[in-house]
């Protein structure tokens, strides 16, 4: 069982079983990732085939029969998707995953039903995956998941864009998706792909191919795609009433109307039409009106159920009491709630005080709209399809036009279940669908929003934008008042009403000014997206130049936040020069925000690369604080600021090698720090902490290793006590500064302490990754690099291996999306490291790939930046000589080498020095692949005399390092002399030294 605080137990084929209030969970073969009190994080079953429902009780409502799950139509009509489906699956990546969206009704879940089903056919083990503590769980029992003869693992996972990206990522580390040559596909069902670049970022880290696929409407070019799937529903649905012959029924309106581009539209229409047959009425001629037939159907079950009571023998004997007013009221909560465990079900009731007891509404509702497994504990089922809830919820508001009676009681009910507040639980506490108003999961016995919240949100806005009414009348107003609402319910609902093009201006200006400030991991993306929405009509709505930049200031730092880098510095770059304009008219108000401003533009330059640049804007912004503070006004907040930046340039100087001068700037802004302390001036514990991890790695780099371990030791002390506070925002920085702390140990050779230093960061990486792996990515590729660094020193090879290869893959990710110098310079490192440790046991096979690639890594950077890179090229050109030559491969490594001695000699000519012992080296390994490959022998000795001259040099000056391989060299040259003079030869030789 593996908890969802990083803490891993091989699984293997064992039964883990986890039993909550006498529900016992168990699985076989795979892993079951729980909260830290036990609760399921989410569970996995085995696809079944559906159980059909008895045909009364589905004609008692007959909305039932379009719920997908029950599968009463016969499938047709999405062939094509179906056939797309089946080439996805059967093509050639181990691990792939697809992400199907479409808007709701469009017939995803009924597809991929099918799809699950032709899939178990053909030999492939069918897995979903339903979401943890108030989902509907599968039956009590086992779920044996052990992959004995399948052809591959097929895993759905419906409403995908519904799971925080936490959830999704911890399934997709499944042991069930890892096993070793068996294929997986992992189908994620969505409405839009607002979620998916996270999702995908996430998937990336498993190396999984990822494609989406679009579900179109249903065509209406003159195809028979929708008469087709009306005929075939229509018959379906004809069977249960027991209509033989349904060919005369024709549809209620012409099936080429846009309104039918959706199969759930098709399927209604069919339905409608068959029930009106049966009954002896009219079907109505549009969708609104289908939608309408469909509720009064549900408003007569609930008449009927509670029928008439007067004139029974014993009234006292009745089990259904709900009268039909009531339910209807209900029935309007629970599709906000959604399924809801019984304690949440009937606070939802008392709250809105009707005229009957919890407990018996709760049953008579059960009756009315049973859970999918009757098993399990949940109350509140909504209706189905979700897009008929969505439509209710619409027509039961005041508002609209359609032939529906809205409901006075609607709005208040609306905002009563929205609103309501609970005491937080330790079950609640672990499940992270909601925040807390600042940002981070509540705790214990706080007050605390809903636990669905992060369903209703998104369910009134998929309601607002088919019918305005929603969200001009009720969900823009309650945001308004209640904007904390949309950061409760979680980033899929930030991102939602971020995308809704007719969302309320001021609704959205409301929540952005409650978003939790600093970083935030969950709800990163859907913060950035809520405040680039706001920002284009605060700027049209004014001419002051100051909130201009402001506004694009603030925008900037969100997006980067959120792993935007690019459009980050894009932005900051807009803001820096609204504030140079600023400054230059108004230096005493504006110059602070412009230096600030460019501390923070030189960070986003830094990500991208753009080292040269963010030095200059760092230097522009040390001088012009320095200005300020020699001002007339100055104050400790200049002082303070000078500090800042003046660690900020420390940061920019060491990215081009400037180590000196990096750590005279870390030195002073120390000082600075230090006699704002003295004099009284207080900072926070994350600021100090802040300023010691900057000073520890500018001492580390000059080489002051034991200055540097107390500064980062510091820094760690700080973000562990920041972290207590506020661990939403400072968890990344403890994590960066224990990885940086493992490093100084490490030099310091202290190896126990530095192995569980870079343990524990990257076990924080793992936690921030899933959450916003975006944002977090380099971080983790860093910490694992570290790590295989230190596993290798305590002799654990194979481990170093594992968490170096990890740290290439995530390099390799983050290239490919944004080659930066940044990136491609970090890439190159690990895959020298990862080809080194597979040199060490002889595996040059896998070796050779891994320093080919770290070879076009290279070539890139040279492409860039020649002098910083184009030794490491001809370091990484050697090495790939002489793994051919290990694998015989001669030809491919004499053309390798002779790159490199190419370039060392041009490197050589300008500094001797540096570069003198890598071309001897280079020289000598050219001229042993002259000889074995039977070149002229006059060629041979004199590329090996060039080598022989260099190192008989090297050896006069620095005897102990250079002696030794200059006597190999001599004694070679003597060997092959006399071949020279026409003797045959007489041996191959094989790796230069």
């Amino acid at each position: 069982m593996t908890e969802a605080d990083g803490s891993d137990l091989p699984s293997g084929s064992r039964q883990v079983v986890h039993v909550e209030s006498g529900f016992g969970y168990g699985a076989i073969g795979a892993d079951i990732h729980v909260f830290g009190d036990g609760t399921p994080l989410y569970l996995l079953e085995l696809w079944r085939v559906p159980r059909t429902p008895e045909p009364d009780w589905l004609l008692e409502s007959p909305s039932r029969m379009l719920n997908a799950r029950y599968e009463v139509a016969d499938f047709t009509g999405r062939e094509e998707d179906l056939a797309e489906l089946h080439q996805w699956r059967d093509s050639r990546p181990r691990l792939a995953a697809r992400w199907l969206y479409g808007p709701g009704g469009r017939g995803k879940t009924r597809l991929a039903a099918e799809f699950a089903a032709r899939s178990a056919d053909q030999g492939w083990t069918v897995v979903t995956a339903a979401h943890g503590p108030g989902t509907v769980h599968p039956p009590p029992g086992s779920q044996d998941l052990r992959l004995r003869h399948a052809r591959g693992v097929l895993l759905i996972v419906d409403y995908a864009d519904r799971w925080p990206l936490t959830h999704l990522s911890w399934l997709f580390s499944n042991a069930l998706l890892h096993q070793p040559g068996m294929p997986t596909r992992i189908l994620l069902l969505a409405r839009t792909a607002d979620t998916w670049p996270g999702v995908r970022a996430t998937l990336a880290n498993h190396e999984a191919s990822t494609s989406t696929h679009q579900l179109a409407p249903l065509s209406s070019d003159g195809s028979d795609q929708r008469a087709e799937m009306y005929d075939a529903a229509r018959s379906s649905f004809a069977a249960f009433y027991g209509i033989t012959d349904p060919s005369d029924i024709p549809p209620p309106a012409p099936l080429d109307h846009e309104d039918f581009g959706l199969t759930l539209a098709v399927h209604m229409a069919a339905l409608v039409a068959v029930d009106a047959r049966a009954t002896g009425s009219r079907p109505p001629p549009d969708m609104a009106g289908l939608t309408v037939y469909l509720l009064d159907r549900e408003h007569l079950h609930w008449a009927r159920l509670h029928g008439d009571g007067t004139h029974e023998l014993d009234p006292g004997e009745r089990t259904y009491r709900t009268p039909p007013q009531v339910m209807n009221q209900v029935v309007f909560a629970a599709a906000l709630s959604g399924a809801v465990s019984a304690p949440t079900g009937a606070a939802i009731l008392d709250d809105l005080g009707l005229e009957l007891d919890a407990p018996q509404i709760l049953a008579d509702h059960g009756v009315c709209y049973p859970p999918a497994n009757l098993t399990t504990p949940t109350v509140l089922e909504p209706l189905y399809p979700d897009r008929l809830a969505e439509d209710f919820l619409a027509m039961t508001l005041p508002g609209h036009t359609a032939d529906y009676p809205a409901a006075p009681w609607a709005p208040a009910t609306a905002e009563t279940v929205l609103t309501a507040e609970t005491v937080q639980t330790v079950e609640a506490a672990h499940t992270a669908r909601t925040w807390g108003p600042t940002g981070n999961v509540p705790t214990v016995g706080e007050v605390v929003p809903p636990p669905y919240l992060s369903r209703a949100i998104p369910t009134l806005t998929a309601a607002a934008e088919r019918w305005p009414h929603v969200g001009s009348d009720y969900l823009y107003p309650l945001l308004k008042q209640h904007p904390q609402l949309a950061v409760q319910a979680g980033n899929a609902a930030l991102l939602a009403l971020a995308m809704q093009e007719s969302a309320d201006t001021d609704a959205l200006e409301a929540v952005e000014t409650v978003l939790p400030n600093g970083p935030h991991a969950d709800l990163a993306v859907g913060i950035a997206a809520i405040t680039h929405r706001v920002i284009g009509p605060r700027i049209e709505r004014t001419d002051n130049l100051r909130l201009h930049a402001t506004y694009r200031t603030e925008l900037a730092e969100r997006l980067y936040r959120a792993g935007f880098h690019e459009r980050a510095a894009d932005m900051a770059r807009d803001g820096v020069e609204i504030w140079r304009q600023l400054a230059d008219d108004e230096p005493f108000f504006n110059a602070p925000l412009l230096a600030s401003s460019l501390n923070w533009y030189g960070a986003y330059l830094a990500e991208l690369g753009r080292r040269e640049e963010a030095l200059e804007t760092a230097e522009e912004a040390v001088a012009l604080n320095r200005r300020l503070i020699d001002g007339d006004y100055a104050t400790s907040h200049d002082e303070q600021s000078l500090g800042d930046a003046l660690g900020n340039l420390a940061t920019r100087l060491s990215e081009v090698g400037r180590g000196a001068e990096a750590l005279a700037a870390a030195e002073e802004s120390a000082a600075i720090r230090d006699r704002l302390g003295a004099d009284g001036v207080r900072f926070s514990v994350s600021q100090d902490a802040t300023a010691q991890l900057n000073l520890g790695a500018r001492l580390a780099d000059q080489g002051r290793t034991e200055e540097a371990l107390a500064a980062t030791e510091k820094a760690v002390i700080g973000f562990r006590k920041a972290v207590e506070v506020n661990p939403a925002a400072h968890t990344f920085d403890l994590a960066m500064a224990l990885n940086n702390y493992s490093a100084h140990l490490f030099k310091a050779e202290r190896l126990a302490e530095a192995l569980a230093a870079a343990e524990e960061s990257v076990t924080l990486w793992r936690r921030l990754i899933l959450k916003s792996s975006l944002a977090n990515e380099q971080g983790l590729a860093m910490a694992l690099f570290n790590l295989g660094t230190c596993q290798v020193a305590a002799g654990h090879q194979a481990e170093a291996y594992a968490a170096t290869e990890e740290s290439a893959g995530l390099y390799r990710k983050l290239a490919a999306g944004n080659a930066t110098v940044h990136h491609d310079e970090r890439l190159a490192t690990v895959l020298c490291r990862l080809s080194t440790l597979l040199q060490s046991e002889e595996r040059y096979d896998e070796a050779l790939p891994i320093t080919t690639e770290t070879v076009t890594v290279l070539r890139r950077l040279v492409a860039t930046d020649p002098a910083a890179h184009e030794a490491g090229l001809a370091q990484a050109l050697f090495e790939q000589c002489m793994l051919l030559t290990a694998l015989e491969r001669e030809l491919e490594a004499r053309f390798a080498v002779e790159q490199a001695v190419d370039i060392r000699k041009r490197l050589a000519a300008a500094d001797p020095a540096a570069h003198l012992p890598r071309l001897a080296q280079a020289l000598y390994a050219s001229s042993l692949l002259k000889y074995n490959m039977h070149d002229d022998m006059s060629d041979v000795l004199n590329t090996l005399s060039e080598s022989l001259v260099i190192y008989q040099r090297l050896a006069a000056a620095d005897p102990e390092t250079f002696a030794h391989t200059a006597r190999e060299v001599r004694a070679t040259f003597a060997e092959l002399l006399p071949e020279a003079e026409g003797r045959s030869r007489s041996r191959q030789f094989g790796r230069a030294p």
